[in-house]
């Protein structure tokens, strides 16, 4: 069952232009409603002003294989491996959710525009499935178990806010989808759930948290390119308790003859008090 395409059962009730235009339209929404969301914020400008009070504060001038090199670290750190997070749970859940709704996406796209009419080769049916089912795995395990405002903070799972439109349409995009494939991928109520939850998805981006994946990388660069060149977001650099010079600094009077290590502090155990 998960080897077989369910869009292509799908074709025999709905014409497969339907279901392309469909996919088209929630690409141009996400566009659309990332271009607005940019106005809206004012995201751009605010970067660009950010680069502009850098520059003027920046130590050294980086060259291009510098900003390259710090391109691919980003890439490679921020992006593909997510080392940002601290809370290894919260990491694997995120990357589950980021690579299963990108499996889940392409294959979906691969599916419809080149598959409804003939036999999809297994490995992509079993891909959708795949992504589909590591999305419900990240998502859910994310919703119950590590979202912040419920574990540190003593709310209820089932507490609901504007932020969690993304993640609850992204979990009932996947879920529906998941159900409606093992229903038989005919036209039923599941189907109308998947549709219903992927254009809340895909139209909401306005709304939801889904035009960060666009925004982080840009931010992550930007903020490794200014502790590169010095400039360091505009921040005072940090203080070196080794050195006689910070160590005799007004501010820095009651950490004088503290210990350079004083161990874990806040992080000495988990906030689960409630």
């Amino acid at each position: 069952m998960f080897a077989i395409n369910p869009f292509a059962e799908l074709s025999a009730s709905v014409p497969v232009s339907v279901m392309q235009t469909y996919i088209v339209v929630m690409v141009i929404l996400v566009v659309g409603g990332t271009l607005l969301d940019v106005i809206h914020k004012k995201s751009a400008a605010f970067f660009f002003e950010k680069s502009k009070d850098a520059e003027a504060a920046r130590k050294r001038e980086l060259g291009g294989g510098e900003k390259m090199g710090i391109a691919i670290q980003t890439v490679a750190e921020d992006v593909l491996t997510s080392a940002e997070f601290c809370n290894t749970r919260r990491r694997i859940s995120h990357l589950f959710t980021m690579y299963g709704f990108i499996i889940f996406l392409v294959s979906t796209i691969g599916l419809v525009f080149g598959y409804t009419g003939k036999t999809a080769p297994a490995i992509v049916a079993q891909l959708w499935h795949l992504g589909a089912a590591m999305v419900c795995f990240g998502g859910y395990w994310f919703w119950f178990c590590i979202r912040v405002d419920v574990s540190a903070e003593g709310n209820p799972w089932h507490r609901i806010v504007r932020a969690d439109m993304f993640i609850l349409s992204l979990l009932a995009t996947n879920t529906f989808a998941l159900i409606w494939s093992l229903t038989g991928a005919g036209v039923n109520v599941f189907l109308g759930l998947f549709i219903l939850s992927s254009t809340v998805l895909f139209g909401g981006v306005m709304w939801s948290k889904f035009s960060h994946m666009f925004f982080k990388p840009a931010a992550a660069y930007q903020k490794r390119v200014m502790k590169a060149d010095g400039s360091n977001q505009n921040l005072p650099d940090e203080a070196d308790r080794t050195s006689a010079a910070d160590r005799d600094r007004h501010s820095m009077e009651l950490l004088k003859d503290a210990p350079l290590n004083m161990g874990l502090g806040i992080k000495r155990e988990a906030p689960r008090h409630y």
